[in-house]
């Protein structure tokens, strides 16, 4: 598992968008409709080749030889209030790689790297009831509640969706 840096996100959209359309495809609620076109995929994640130099988000790519079987990212807020803390962001695992404790891994990665970038809380949204919910439960997050019919899943039809968040790292005063 590694961290991108500048360089890295261009050369890697084209797997990274495989997973995407396979994450979305598989029945994942991450913010696409099934069935996911691999163009789009890919102009969602060109559309994110900035955000990482300009350190605005952090993604860690899980592969195994010549394919990417997972990723996360972290987002970080640019308002001075809020500079604490971070929200994770499509923690995707490939269908062919569930089950083998890699989301719990990206998840863990994800959480580390927030505590060494001086971050105290991380939260994120999650379609309620879904496998992804259990992950981040096990993992220690808090739910915090629902909101109804927040996001369609990829069929289209409206989900709850849960708010989580985990306080990590050591609080400081804000400067």
């Amino acid at each position: 598992m590694f961290r991108l840096v500048d360089a890295q996100l261009p050369s890697l959209i084209e797997e990274l968008a495989d997973l995407l359309v396979d994450t979305v495809n598989g029945g994942a609620s991450i913010g696409f409709l099934a069935p996911l076109d691999r163009a789009a995929a890919v102009t969602w994640w060109k559309a994110r080749v900035d955000a990482v130099p300009a350190g605005g988000l952090d993604v860690w790519v899980a592969r195994d030889g010549d394919r990417v079987l997972g990723t996360v990212g972290l987002v970080f807020p640019d308002k001075p209030n809020s500079r604490h803390r971070a929200e994770l962001v499509k923690l995707m695992v490939h269908r062919d790689a569930r089950g083998q404790g890699l989301g719990r891994t990206l998840l863990a990665t994800a959480e580390r790297a927030a505590v060494d970038a001086g971050i105290t809380l991380l939260h994120l949204d999650t379609e309620t009831d879904s496998p992804a919910e259990r992950l981040y439960g096990k993992a220690g997050w808090t739910r915090i509640g629902t909101i109804p019919d927040y996001a369609a899943d990829p069929h289209g039809t409206p989900r709850p969706t849960s708010i989580y968040y985990k306080q990590v790292g050591t609080r400081t005063p804000a400067r």
